[in-house]
């Protein structure tokens, strides 16, 4: 496979409201769309969106929201030099083969010899999916599960009929919409924690907001978990230093009797810290502390008991790599959102679909909360490929994946209709 020509462009979306969490917020959510042209004369688009906040705080800090934002676009731009006129073979390999020069521009540009990997990941997620689809056409692959390289086939052989679509709870979302979101069927919840301030003051916050959501939607049921209770996905994105401050939330939350329905708290400290979980009594996960199969690796060994894949935050190529990694290390791994626009989110559907069932659940999960901030939401869905299909949005909290879903791959090989 040989790349000869490129386009790169990006779309603003306006949110509904700021989205706030990892002790700040932004107001709009770029997106990125790379089309690629190979010498075999084959053309295709891919979406990605840009998440500097997620990525790296210290980018996000240093720059306006807009600033930010062109930043990580000249990287994903940058990419495209980089991979023009390469031969390869897959798009795994191609990115292999331009990440540490393409992650150096970025340490150039943002004047930050730290940045994170992440970032540089989140720059290639276009690039990545455009390069996926490249490969299927040049390969005559037709559904997603043909796309995995047969070294990765084992970590992803599930055949999921239904995904637990978990909504994100950010810090400003008033508790009539999130009694509402449970009223309307989800019995998932992921709250984001970590909020603005001190540490003292972080903790005093959390502490505050989980009571109130607890007390809010403690007493509703399901019939989708195995002990009848709703559960809740604590996200801390990095915040808390020190883990006697996260020991006191849990304490806390034990004192609530909230502990027994957390099902997972993820990504607690910071990427750099290398501070052992075996001792928490809550399953800990890790999401963007992890830009390679080293850092998955690293998690394990202190304690991590799973890992969040993010095909459209970390490019599906470095996804299979990581997945297959906790598949051989045994343990969880599963699906979470970047804000995704719906075809983004049925890149991530096309590996949630593949993996088990999440521990306490009867069917798969997958993190989407697209349709709780974006002002056009009902406007991307017509854009997407396969507008009012029955797996495109969730009913009662669950997407149903039937077998148009599987014989269209959720229709991430079409071209954007935009």
């Amino acid at each position: 496979m040989k790349i000869i020509n490129y386009n790169f462009n990006v779309d603003r979306e306006e949110l509904i409201r700021p989205f706030k969490f990892k002790g700040g917020q932004f107001t709009e959510k770029w997106i990125t769309i790379t089309t690629v042209e190979s010498k075999k004369g084959y053309k295709s688009t891919g979406i990605g969106g840009l998440a500097i906040l997620w990525s790296d705080p210290d980018v996000f800090s240093a720059n306006s929201e807009t600033g930010g934002n062109i930043i990580m676009s000249a990287i994903a731009e940058y990419a495209l030099k980089l991979i023009k006129d390469k031969e390869f073979i897959t798009p795994i390999e191609a990115l292999e083969s331009i990440f540490n020069p393409l992650h150096k521009y970025g340490q150039k540009i943002t004047n930050n010899k730290k940045l994170k990997k992440s970032f540089t990941l989140n720059s290639l997620v276009s690039l990545d999916n455009a390069l996926w689809k490249i490969y299927a056409l040049e390969n005559n692959i037709k559904n997603f599960y043909d796309l995995i390289p047969h070294q990765y086939k084992e970590a992803f052989l599930n055949h999921q009929k239904q995904l637990v679509c978990i909504p994100s709870i950010t810090y400003n979302l008033p508790l009539n919409q999130i009694n509402e979101l449970v009223k309307n069927g989800h019995f998932f919840l992921k709250i984001k924690i970590g909020q603005s301030g001190s540490q003292k003051d972080m903790l005093g916050k959390d502490k505050k907001r989980i009571l109130e959501i607890y007390e809010a939607t403690k007493s509703e049921k399901t019939e989708y978990t195995n002990n009848g209770k709703i559960l809740y996905y604590l996200d801390a994105n990095g915040r808390y230093l020190k883990k006697e401050t996260l020991q006191k939330l849990l304490e806390y939350a034990d004192k609530i009797k909230m502990l027994e329905q957390i099902s997972i708290l993820e990504e607690p400290f910071p990427k750099k810290a290398e501070i052992d979980v075996f001792d928490l009594p809550v399953r800990i996960s890790a999401d963007e502390s992890l830009s390679s199969v080293d850092d998955v690796n690293n998690k394990i060994d202190l304690g991590y008991q799973a890992i969040t894949l993010k095909p459209a935050g970390k490019t599906l190529s470095m996804s299979l790599k990581m997945g297959y990694t906790a598949y051989k290390r045994n343990v969880l791994y599963y699906v979470a959102d970047s804000l995704c626009v719906p075809i983004l989110l049925d890149w991530n559907k096309n590996v949630a679909v593949r993996l088990n069932n999440f521990p306490g659940i009867k069917m798969g999960i997958i993190e989407s909360n697209g349709p709780q901030f974006y002002k056009n939401w009902k406007k991307l869905l017509k854009d997407h490929p396969y507008y009012n299909a029955e797996w495109l949005e969730p009913k009662n909290g669950i997407f149903c994946i039937n077998n148009n879903f599987y014989e269209t791959s959720g229709g991430i090989f079409s071209e954007p209709k935009n």
